[in-house]
């Protein structure tokens, strides 16, 4: 599983197990996530590669601005992991 910036991955262990989060830089072992609301983006969590999920290759305007390097704002991150959500949670209440 080889995860780079932008994508979306759920955490696996620790108290935010369940929870979606942008890749916003990796370091080796590690990936650095945030979700604008309890992982801001000025202190993102590190987490080592094996306790988060790859979930999805967003193509979407922010996941372009993060790996271009270009600021983000957390109200994006959070609008973005929000529609994300809704649209798993659309899709699971569909099939």
């Amino acid at each position: 599983m080889e995860l780079s910036k932008s994508d979306i991955v759920m955490s696996l262990s620790g108290r935010d197990k369940g929870k979606y989060f942008f890749v916003v830089e990796t370091e080796g072992e590690y990936v650095l996530i945030a979700d604008g609301r309890c992982r801001k983006l000025e202190r993102p969590k590190k987490k080592k590669r094996k306790h988060v999920e790859l979930v999805a290759h967003p193509a979407s305007r922010v996941a372009a601005k993060i790996c271009s390097g270009d600021k983000v704002l957390n109200s994006e991150l959070r609008r973005e992991l929000a529609a994300f959500c809704q649209e798993i949670h659309s899709h699971n209440q569909g099939g």
